[in-house]
Parts: C-alpha cells; sequence; structure tokens
C-alpha cells in the first residue's frame, strides 16, 4: 500500500497569498469586543453560525426562528459574497434580515457586523443570528462580537471534515451534527465524529440535528440557553 512519501508545510510568512497580518487581526478582535460592548447594552444575544456551503446553517436558523420568534424579538444578519438567498430564506419567517455581500472576501469580519449593526434598531431585538459566509477556515480567526459562536457540520461532508479543519472547531462554543436524517444512508459513524471534536475541544457542546424532521433543535436551543 503506498502512503505519501514527503509533506511539505509552510513556514511562517510563506504563504503571502492569505497570511493575514497581525495587526489586521488585532484591530478585528478590537472591533469586536465594541460590537459585543454595544449588543450588551442593549440586551441583544448574538449567535455566529458558521459552516461550509450546504451543511444547512441557513435551515438551521429557521427552525430556530421558527421555535423562537414567539419568545424573542429575533433579527439576521446573513453573510455571502454576492446573493440574498439565504436572507430571503430566513426573511419569509417574519424577522428582519441585512444582507451582507462580501465580494471575493470568504468570511465576515467585525467591522462589517459593525455596519450592519448601526442599521438595526436594536432596542426593538433581543436576539441575533449571524449567518457567515459558507467557509471552514476563514471565519474561525475573526470574531464579530457574539456571545456564541456555533460550527455546523453535516454527514455530507465526510469522515474527516472534523481533523481536516481544526482550528474553526478550536474557536466554537457548539458544534452541530447536521443531517442526521441521513446516517444510515451515508453510514457515517457519529460518535467517530463526535470524538473528533472532543478532542480538539474538550469543552464544545456536540448537538446532533435534522433540519428535515426536527431531531436535536431543541437540545440546540437549550445549549444556547434560549
Amino acid at each position: 500500500m503506498s502512503s505519501v512519501s514527503r509533506v511539505i508545510r509552510a513556514e511562517e510568512g510563506e504563504i503571502y497569498d492569505i497570511e493575514l497580518v497581525k495587526d489586521l487581526l488585532k484591530a478585528n478582535e478590537e472591533i469586536a469586543i465594541e460590537n459585543k460592548k454595544l449588543l450588551s447594552r442593549y440586551g441583544v444575544k448574538a449567535i455566529d453560525v458558521m459552516g461550509s456551503i450546504g451543511t444547512g446553517k441557513t435551515a438551521l436558523i429557521e427552525q430556530l426562528v421558527r421555535k423562537l420568534k414567539e419568545k424573542y424579538r429575533i433579527a439576521a444578519i446573513a453573510g455571502d459574497l454576492t446573493t440574498t438567498i439565504d436572507a430571503d430564506l430566513i426573511a419569509k419567517h417574519g424577522v428582519e434580515v441585512i444582507q451582507i455581500n462580501t465580494g471575493k472576501e470568504c468570511h465576515l469580519d467585525a467591522n462589517l457586523v459593525r455596519k450592519a449593526l448601526s442599521r438595526m434598531d436594536l432596542d426593538e431585538i433581543d436576539l441575533l443570528f449571524i449567518e457567515n459566509v459558507g467557509n471552514l477556515i476563514c471565519p474561525a480567526e475573526f470574531p464579530l462580537g457574539s456571545d456564541k459562536r456555533v460550527v455546523v457540520i453535516s454527514l455530507t461532508e465526510g469522515p474527516n471534515i472534523v481533523v481536516k479543519h481544526p482550528f474553526v472547531f478550536m474557536a466554537a462554543d457548539i458544534v452541530v451534527i447536521n443531517k442526521m436524517d441521513l446516517v444510515e444512508v451515508l453510514g457515517v459513524d457519529v460518535d467517530r465524529l463526535v470524538r473528533q471534536v472532543s478532542e480538539i475541544n474538550p469543552k464544545v457542546s456536540v448537538i446532533k440535528t435534522s433540519c428535515k424532521n426536527g431531531t436535536g433543535i431543541m437540545d440546540l436551543i437549550r445549549a444556547l440557553g434560549l
């Protein structure tokens, strides 16, 4: 059986196209702190929802909105490169949604969220969902000022998604394993995924959900403290 004989690892400063300048990360962190203070001042609880394209982030937010809109005044910020597709789906449930189009950028940052917050009446909001751009890499390094950071993965992403992208799980408060209705069809070892997440971040809560049949949604609501 053949195996990889050589692995080349980039040293610090070598990946010029994607290396993030420390000053940029520091500036983002400072704005994130300001955002959190602003939201706290108005009593708004914010949830940053991260995950790859197609994991079910939007469907999950829709489920949460359905369950919680009688209890909380809810709004959402939707991040995407160019479209309003996800924002339109969430808005159908009667909540205010602001779209952030990032162009070529693969994540939301604290400054973009600050701009969105400036256009919202925070006096009229109790709960804010922030749907990040579909990506498991970049969002990890850009906190937005949320109370909780949720990472959504799905069974359709395969058995190695966690170990391939560990850093976003280090930044998470809650990990959602979505599309549990497909577990028998796909034959995914869910317990193995849970172990992989726990090994990377022992403090994280792992919730198994299906947006198709509602499995685990109430568990997620409890984990979010809602």
